[in-house]
């Protein structure tokens, strides 16, 4: 299974569905609290684009927020991704 890391902060209400849908999915993340650490929020934005929380990433991908995630499982492509060989 590929490694998934999860940028979040604690109030965050997107995060917290971000983390129930994998939780449901019985998938492992790691979570990085940027609202604790400033120098984790810059290397989210480097890595990501954005400023926004959730970032999610599967296997070093960047799959985008809790939005593109739920999308990503509604159309049958998270598990798969989550398959994927790991490189």
């Amino acid at each position: 299974m590929q490694a998934v890391t999860l940028y979040s902060t604690r109030v965050c209400g997107f995060c917290s569905r971000a983390k129930a849908l994998l939780e449901a999915k019985r998938v492992p993340y790691t979570e990085i609290m940027v609202d604790l650490d400033p120098a984790r929020r810059e290397e989210m934005v480097q890595k990501s684009g954005r400023h926004t929380v959730p970032q999610i990433f599967i296997g070093g991908r960047h799959v985008g927020g809790y939005v593109d995630l739920y999308l990503l499982d509604r159309h049958g492509g998270l598990d798969p991704l989550l398959a994927e060989p790991i490189r």
